[in-house]
């Protein structure tokens, strides 16, 4: 820690940095945490294959070029294990230091969409390679990239270079969340 990082303490619900104030993370519905949970499997069962770690919730100390480093807390988050090995030690995989390799947003009725645009540019200019916002309102999700954004909707296969070998039907997502 220095003073060229803002630090906030663990909270419940957790706390971001986000458009330069502190923001608490939306408390989720179930819908919210029923895509969470099926989105997590999916990409934890694929990561599990030698390619990273997936975590929800996990607090990623995120330093974007030139500003401070402030923490951000994706709904879910995949870090390849060639950003963070596999045999890294605890204390750098518990909260990194860096972007993780793909970041989920899990769209809530709450949010602003200011705060989530600051946090796809964050992720992003960062080194996230990409950032999928799940929109439960409409089955959708974005893939937000350096090439753009391409939304993906039921009755397509979501894939996307920064998760080799991961092919997420959207339709069973957003089908088996509803149960």
């Amino acid at each position: 820690m220095s003073i060229h990082e803002i630090v906030l303490p663990e909270t419940k619900p957790e706390t971001e940095w986000v458009r330069g104030r502190a923001l608490p993370k939306v408390s989720p519905t179930y819908k919210h945490a029923a895509l969470q949970l099926e989105l997590g499997s999916a990409m934890r069962r694929w990561a599990s294959e030698g390619h990273g770690r997936v975590g929800s919730e996990w607090r990623f100390r995120i330093a974007p070029p030139g500003k401070i480093v402030r923490p951000l807390v994706p709904d879910l988050a995949y870090l390849s294990y060639e950003t963070l090995p596999p045999h890294a030690p605890d204390d750098a995989v518990a909260t990194p230091l860096g972007a993780p390799t793909v970041a989920v947003e899990i769209l809530s009725p709450d949010d602003r969409r200011r705060d989530l645009e600051d946090k796809i540019a964050t992720y992003l200019s960062s080194g996230t390679a990409a950032v999928m916002v799940v929109d439960p309102r409409h089955d959708a999700i974005a893939i937000h990239d350096a090439g753009g954004i391409r939304v993906f909707r039921r009755g397509d296969i979501l894939r996307h270079p920064s998760m080799p070998g991961l092919a997420l039907d959207v339709d069973g997502v957003f089908r088996r969340a509803k149960i």
